[in-house]
């Protein structure tokens, strides 16, 4: 039986550079409702995330939405564009910072840049990489950035 190669959207990691940037196309309008289920599925009961009559009276007047919804929200939109079908493992995030809060109806942007690369010691196949991720509202004010490294994938000799 021939084993079909697949064609991966994502980028095998010997195709990267440092320095290399992604402007995802991909833009997200936070809703209500991402932030209420991300925040109740994760067992937060935190009233900045979930009630909106307290949070009237605080400093933002409104809800923020929860900031690991925010950190989840933008690597995962990075992943069609960088790492999807050849990412093997994502190895830690440094670095993670919310200069600004987040509100129900905010639009973010993500960009993504290539800040490393290394040959993994241990898995001849693939390397290591790291990341940073930022994300902008429709405001251009920076809500969240991270460095993240992953193992991904060499591209297979044919």
């Amino acid at each position: 039986m021939e084993r079909r190669r697949m064609t991966m959207p994502g980028v095998w990691f010997d195709e990267l550079s440092v320095g290399q940037r992604f402007d995802h196309p991909i833009r997200r309008t936070v809703t209500d409702t991402d932030n209420l289920l991300f925040t109740t599925m994760t067992h937060n009961p935190a009233s900045l995330h979930l009630d909106a009559e307290a949070m009237k009276d605080s400093e933002f007047g409104q809800i923020i939405v929860n900031s690991c919804f925010t950190l989840s929200l933008m690597v995962g939109v990075s992943v069609g564009d960088t790492t999807l079908g050849t990412a093997v493992a994502n190895l830690g995030w440094d670095e993670v910072r919310f200069p600004k809060p987040v509100f129900i109806g905010d639009t973010l942007n993500i960009v993504t840049e290539v800040l490393e690369l290394r040959d993994s010691k241990s898995r001849p196949g693939a390397g290591i990489v790291t990341f940073r991720h930022e994300a902008w509202n429709q405001r251009g004010e920076l809500v969240a950035s991270c460095k993240r490294s992953g193992l991904q994938r060499k591209k297979p000799a044919d």
